[in-house]
């Protein structure tokens, strides 16, 4: 018995089939009821009584190797017949509806792709920052509106704690630790204590730049800017550099680019001007490269910071700045195509 166990187990071992018919009738043939597995079950009573779970033993491990062979035997036939076929059955049964980028994510790629290009490279900080980063560190005086309640929201427990109103945080973090040449590119979300309005929202976006650097001028920020505009909105734009008044910059300006609805000849988007105001901008004040530990005297800079809906609704001319967040799959799917 235990010879004739010994040359089935050599003999499985062994065992081939080209289709599930052939597996099938290996399994029959020594399986079935009137298979080799069941002549030997029936020989096993004659078995001497001493002998019984020894060879009972060897059966099983027999019977165990039969079928795992068999199994895959009927396995690999099943995996060749489907790799003639040309149904995929990997494939789901329904179609799958894919995303899109957010808008706002379309259009901050697309300015950091810009910015990148002219070497500055990605910063970020934290959302919840405390006054030093926010106003003081910025020269912001003390009295400032921004730091009212009106402005700013506050953590109550903790006054001096407060969600960032701009990412000119980040711009401070940076300048306290990092080696001169500065050149960041700092995008993130924002917040200020406002009324939601299809014009304003309690929290959006923004994105600003730094470079500081010896002999850094206003010439080499306006010539920034206006590449980064042809770039973005295309090689016929014009800018425009009106004075303006920020804390942290002097002198300072607001920025417009030509419309780029009607080309600069006057339309209700533009208001009939031909322009439209995209961000502010300036060179450092050096207070705060002094309060940031950097010596005004060798080294100058420039910064500057838009609102990413704001040059969102320029692009896609999006009326309402509350479609941004309402999670509106109707909204998104607009921007299928502009991933």
């Amino acid at each position: 018995m235990t010879e004739k166990i010994e040359k089935l187990m050599s003999e499985v071992a062994t065992l081939a089939a080209k289709s599930a018919d052939e597996a099938e009738a290996l399994r029959i043939k020594y399986l079935g009821r009137k298979g080799v597995l069941t002549v030997l079950m029936n020989d096993f009573r004659n078995v001497p009584a001493e002998q019984k779970r020894e060879i009972g033993q060897k059966l099983n491990i027999l019977k165990t190797a039969i079928q795992d062979k068999i199994n895959e035997l009927k396995e690999a036939a099943e995996v060749q017949q489907n790799a003639g076929s040309s149904i995929d059955l990997t494939r789901t049964p329904y179609p799958i509806s894919l995303g899109t980028r957010h808008p706002l994510t379309i259009v901050k790629n697309e300015i950091v792709d810009i910015f990148s290009r002219l070497g500055f490279t990605l910063a970020e900080g934290p959302e919840v920052e405390d006054d030093w980063h926010v106003y003081s560190s910025l020269n912001f005086a003390d009295d400032h509106p921004a730091r009212d309640m009106q402005d700013t929201f506050f953590v109550e427990s903790h006054p001096d704690i407060i969600l960032r109103s701009h990412t000119s945080n980040v711009q401070s973090r940076v300048m306290e630790k990092t080696q001169l040449p500065i050149r960041i590119l700092c995008p993130g979300r924002v917040y200020r204590n406002e009324a939601v309005s299809a014009r304003a929202h309690c929290f959006f976006h923004q994105i600003e730049g730094l470079y500081i650097d010896k002999n850094v001028s206003f010439t080499d920020l306006k010539q920034v800017l206006l590449l980064f505009a042809q770039e973005l909105f295309g090689p016929d734009t014009k800018i425009r550099l009106r004075p303006s008044y920020f804390p942290f910059t002097e002198p300072s300006a607001e920025m417009d680019v030509s419309c780029t609805i009607c080309g600069g000849k006057g339309c209700s988007m533009c208001k009939g001007s031909g322009w439209l105001e995209i961000l502010g901008c300036g060179m450092v004040d050096p207070a705060v490269l002094e309060a940031n530990g950097i010596d005004s005297s060798v080294y100058t800079g420039y910064a500057f910071g838009m609102g990413i809906e704001r040059i969102a609704n320029l692009k896609y001319q999006v009326k309402d700045l509350r479609m941004f967040s309402e999670n509106d799959i109707r909204f998104l799917d607009e921007f299928t195509s502009a991933n």
